[in-house]
């Protein structure tokens, strides 16, 4: 995958924080809260879920991209970027999958 476009997106969402919601999706939903980010990922990952069940294909990849996209809305909600979460998916590279999710159990 292109990190460099996750990147980039997270550069725009960030720099629509402080745009007027009238004129941006982005602040919108910022401006809104945390609930409304929220139950646009719930709405996002349901699409998802439908598109699958329908055969997936291109449907499907349009849905999720509208689910990253708004994760990364969320992110950007907490003062995160995308980078953290790629910075841990390459810290799992590697490790088994059941080791991993160990580790997070004895914390």
């Amino acid at each position: 995958m292109n990190e460099q476009v996750l990147t980039e997106i997270q550069n725009v969402i960030d720099g629509r924080k402080n745009s007027s919601p009238e004129t941006s999706y982005v602040a919108g939903l910022l401006h809104k809260g945390e609930d409304k980010i929220l139950k646009k990922v719930i709405e996002e990952a349901g699409e998802v879920l439908m598109a699958s069940k329908d055969g997936g294909g291109e449907h499907l990849v349009y849905e999720v991209a509208d689910l990253w996209f708004h994760t990364q809305v969320l992110l950007a909600h907490h003062g995160l970027r995308v980078e953290d979460v790629i910075s841990e998916l390459a810290r799992r590279q590697g490790l088994s999958g059941l080791v991993e999710k160990a580790s997070r159990q004895e914390s």
